[in-house]
């Protein structure tokens, strides 16, 4: 049963990530600094994977110190997405794009590492008091709520047509 549900875990957290890429490659370029909702698309897209980074480690001191995290310093300068306050940076979308495919490959592997116990144990994020395992559903929760904003912002105003992904990576 472990593995059937960190099989399903992976598939469902690929799956949004795919509808997430996929917003990314539509977005036209006059439309990556454009609005949605009360940021910007490429403040979105960046906020998403930056919160599905987060809830795939288990304390912001170690979510801090991930190596990409400190390659990408320049990027994540202040962690702003962890402040009260609302986001000012801008941000590349062949950067966005390294980045997601960066939080792809970490999805695989710390789901990859769970156990039982793991996935039975309470989270250790602040506000957050829920099981690794439920901490996994709210993650593919947020991803697909941003990525149904986004992929309305283009439907909206270029007409684009964001596919559904039943399970799985699937580009675009």
């Amino acid at each position: 049963m472990l593995q059937t549900l960190k099989d399903l875990i992976t598939n469902q957290l690929e799956a949004a990530l795919s509808t997430l890429n996929a917003c990314i490659d539509q977005c036209p370029e006059a439309a990556w600094n454009g609005p949605v909702v009360n940021l910007k698309f490429c403040q979105a897209v960046f906020h998403t994977l930056f919160y599905a980074d987060y809830y795939l480690g288990v304390t912001e001191e170690d979510f801090r110190r991930e190596p990409f995290h400190r390659e990408n310093a320049h990027v994540f300068r202040d962690y702003e997405e962890l402040e009260p306050r609302a986001p000012v940076h801008v941000y590349e979308r062949a950067w966005i794009k390294g980045y997601l495919r960066y939080c792809l490959k970490r999805c695989r592997e710390v789901v990859g590492s769970e156990t039982a116990e793991s996935l039975a144990a309470k989270t250790k994020f602040p506000r957050k008091d829920f099981s690794r395992a439920e901490a996994y559903v709210y993650n593919i929760r947020h991803l697909q709520h941003h990525a149904a904003q986004l992929s309305m912002r283009l439907r909206l105003d270029f007409q684009a047509d964001v596919p559904w992904f039943k399970s799985g990576w699937q580009e675009g």
